[in-house]
């Protein structure tokens, strides 16, 4: 109680009050007078100590209770403070913490209902697009001349663009309203290397860009291995949408006592000191960027799916020793639990 500042400045107040009228009174009606005065002043201050110690008690209560609350137990009660302004200020704090819960409540099934729909437009979209790739893939197999199978080719590469900004998208809000279910299990980082490039390792012989891999087999992280190797793969396939042909994407990566780090680096041209705050931003595709095939989405997925497992993903231009920038580079960072 005494370390409320406030509090022990009007005890000392009252103690300096009570000796100036003890002082007063001496003169004037001898040291008896001064006495009676005194110990009237200690009875009134000890009162005065007596009811702030319990309202302290009460708003210390008060505390507890709305902590109860923030923890979730729906059976906290205010119906036991009584004392004037406190018991009002209980009772506007009940009726919130009341209708907070209703809201969490709706919130949750809103939640759960959003969830539902999802997984309905993942799939109404998805089937009439998977036949539209096989129809297209059948007739340009059919096709009378080479101009119309260069037709189809474009056009079946242009549909397998949608489809995986219409899965990228669903996987955002997916991630957006709380609904991926995100596993917790030891992760190797080599071979989460090798399973992230896999699907990229015909794009990248196409485009002559080399990739490089450097990662001792022991290193690795507690995480999701599924939703890890599509975040990885997302920052590999942008690696490679700005690198020039004869360039080469490297990745590292090391564990200390803090974290296991994983380091992607490409030979591209690097970021621009403007882009660099919006990188990981929707639909943000830079001043510079001129693909046209990117959609500005792969980037902000994979800091969703690195973030939701509790790392951490940066971009940086990598340097020479002259200070030169020579690409681009990524940092991933998993934070291991301290107990």
């Amino acid at each position: 109680m005494l370390r409320n500042r406030s509090l022990l400045i009007q005890l000392l107040a009252s103690l300096a009050a009570v000796a100036i009228a003890s002082s007063i009174a001496l003169p004037a009606g001898g040291v008896e007078a001064a006495c009676i005065v005194a110990a009237l002043g200690l009875a009134l201050a000890a009162l005065f100590l007596a009811v702030t110690a319990m309202r302290i008690y009460a708003l210390a209560r008060l505390s507890r209770r709305v902590e109860e609350a923030l923890e979730g137990k729906r059976t906290v009660s205010f119906a036991d403070m009584s004392e004037g302004e406190l018991a009002i200020l209980a009772n506007v704090v009940g009726k919130t913490i009341a209708q907070l819960a209703i809201a969490n409540e709706d919130l949750a099934r809103e939640k759960d209902a959003l969830a539902d729909a999802l997984a309905d437009i993942s799939h109404q979209i998805r089937t009439p697009l998977t036949s539209l790739v096989l129809e297209l893939e059948l007739a340009r197999t059919r096709a009378s001349t080479p101009e119309l199978r260069e037709r189809l080719r474009k056009s079946e590469s242009s549909l397998e663009q949608i489809q995986w900004l219409v899965s990228s998208l669903l996987k955002l809000a997916r991630l957006d309203s709380g609904n991926v279910g995100l596993t917790r299990q030891s992760v190797g980082v080599a071979s989460l290397v090798d399973a992230a490039f896999a699907p990229l390792a015909v794009p990248f012989d196409l485009k002559g860009v080399a990739f490089e891999s450097s990662v001792a087999s022991g290193i690795a992280f507690e995480g999701d291995p599924s939703w890890t190797r599509e975040a990885l793969t997302n920052i590999l396939k942008n690696c490679l949408e700005h690198t020039p042909e004869g360039g080469c994407v490297g990745v590292t990566a090391s564990e200390d006592a803090l974290a296991c780090r994983i380091r992607v680096e490409d030979t591209g041209p690097g970021f621009s000191d403007k882009d660099l705050p919006h990188i990981f931003e929707r639909f943000y595709r830079g001043c510079t960027d001129q693909d046209p095939q990117g959609f500005g989405i792969g980037l902000s997925l994979a800091r969703a799916l690195i973030r939701g497992q509790g790392g951490q993903v940066r971009a940086s231009n990598a340097r020479s020793p002259q200070g030169i920038v020579t690409g681009a580079r990524f940092d991933i960072a998993f934070f291991k639990v301290l107990v």
